[in-house]
């Protein structure tokens, strides 16, 4: 296997993030569990991973220390499905970058953007 970034994000509740994740439609690869708190889990969406750990604050600022972005050929679906569910930041919109995106923020308060291209080139 070649060489990969796999971010690991501290949230303050790694079992309440993941759950979270996975209700938007992330899946549960492993997690551990001490004593009953789960203190870090890996995730995964697509052919992507994220790895939670505890001992994070939330973050209410417009800047965090880290976004997600999760590349998508359904920008508009993930609107579908999470409307009216999570805290949507900026709806769908293209920019100029030639992308169309969507952005949310989890329950930490981070943003995760989804994101399409607006033309195949």
């Amino acid at each position: 296997m070649g060489n990969r970034v796999v971010p690991m994000i501290h949230v303050p509740d790694v079992r309440a993030t993941a759950e979270w994740y996975q209700a938007i439609g992330f899946a549960l690869m492993r997690a551990n569990e001490d004593e009953g708190e789960m203190d870090w889990a890996l995730l995964s969406i697509g052919d992507s991973e994220v790895m939670l750990s505890e001992g994070g604050h939330a973050s209410i600022d417009y800047r965090r220390e880290v976004d997600l972005y999760v590349h998508t050929e359904d920008v508009e679906g993930w609107y579908q499905r999470l409307s009216g569910s999570v805290e949507v930041v900026e709806g769908v919109h293209d920019t100029v970058y030639g992308m169309r995106e969507l952005i949310i923020r989890d329950l930490n308060g981070f943003w995760i953007t989804f994101g399409q291209p607006t033309s195949k080139e």
